[in-house]
């Protein structure tokens, strides 16, 4: 199950406490303080990681605790510290504070990592007090608290090119012939319940990450359907491809379906609607195909292309079109 959004409590490791302890040797009396410090207790850390696809793994383990730090011991033996605990999670994730709302982290790439929640120092041993006035201190420090917070680890996909449009338009197809992806695919509407990414190999030095973002459908930026989850999904993408059916099954107009969607993505954030997009009728196989391509370049005034998935018309001028916007834009920051 594909899981983007998760809030889990984190808890570090306390530090472990300080010894009280004097040198007892044979013919040594006076053997002063021998106590050793405590170990640092475990951090807990989120950490970006590659090949990591969702939140799976944080969603099904509520309460991550990591483990405290060991007591110091005579003879000046310090304790041992604990080891951090390493979330890992896929790179695109935001990690928020819960409690605060504010934004701890934003994952962007692999290897980028936060500390949510440090673990306790380890306490002094008595060894520590001892002075020329004081040879025998009888005072040690525990050891510190830990830290704990709730946080929020919020999954934006990032990915080079975001394909968008209504339901049974053709994405998946299409992203399974692009790509090496193998989404679910199937002739009713909403087959696809999550995001699905492939890469796509133009040739031996281009390639670009393309995402399989579900449909949207009317009100979705009010939370319609599943329609904030995939929403956010579109901000981490440079350019968007949007598939248009040019025969819905619902019977519905195709230009007033592009319309739709766009406004779905301008109601949820303004600025996305100004991102790169290249609009495709799909499907060009049936024969509706190419007489709304033409009623949409008319009516939107910019190329439009007409691409079949299934016998692969169309698809090099696809890939050329978004290599040439890519080229020109910028990565998302």
């Amino acid at each position: 199950m594909f899981i983007d959004r998760v809030q889990i409590q984190i808890e570090a490791g306390r530090g472990g406490d300080g010894c009280l302890s004097f040198r007892r040797e044979r013919y040594v009396p006076r053997g002063g303080p021998d106590g050793g410090d405590g170990g640092r207790g475990g951090s807990v850390v989120i950490h970006a990681a590659e090949g990591v696809n969702h939140l799976a793994v944080a969603a099904h383990r509520k309460h991550w605790k990591a483990k405290s730090g060991s007591a110091g011991q005579g003879s000046n033996r310090h304790g041992r510290s604990a080891e951090d605990m390493i979330i890992e999670v896929p790179p695109g994730t935001i990690v928020l504070d819960a409690a605060e709302g504010f934004v701890l982290k934003d994952l962007k790439a692999a290897g980028d990592s936060v500390v949510v929640a440090r673990g306790g120092d380890g306490g002094k041993g008595n060894t520590h007090f001892k002075s020329a006035t004081n040879r025998a201190p009888r005072k040690f420090t525990r050891g510190g608290d830990a830290e704990t917070r709730t946080v929020i680890l919020e999954l934006k996909t990032i990915a080079d090119v975001g394909l968008i449009g209504k339901p049974n338009a053709g994405k998946s197809t299409l992203l399974a012939r692009l790509s090496r992806a193998r989404p679910e695919i199937a002739d009713y509407p909403f087959t696809t319940k999550q995001p699905n990414l492939g890469r796509v190999e133009v040739n031996r030095d281009r390639s670009f990450l393309l995402a399989d973002i579900p449909g949207l459908i009317e009100g979705a930026h009010r939370g319609v359907g599943l329609g904030l989850e995939f929403l956010r999904h579109v901000e981490r993408t440079r350019v968007l491809i949007h598939l248009v059916e040019p025969e819905p099954q619902d019977d519905s107009d195709p230009l007033l379906n592009y319309r739709s969607i766009r406004q779905e993505i301008e109601k949820y954030r303004k600025d996305l609607v100004s991102r790169p997009e290249v609009i495709v009728v799909s499907k060009a196989e049936l024969p509706a195909a190419e007489s709304t391509r033409a009623r949409l370049a008319e009516a939107v005034d910019v190329a439009v292309l007409g691409i079949s998935a299934v016998t692969g018309e169309g698809l090099d001028q696809l890939l050329r079109a978004v290599l040439e916007k890519l080229d020109h834009e910028p990565a998302i920051s």
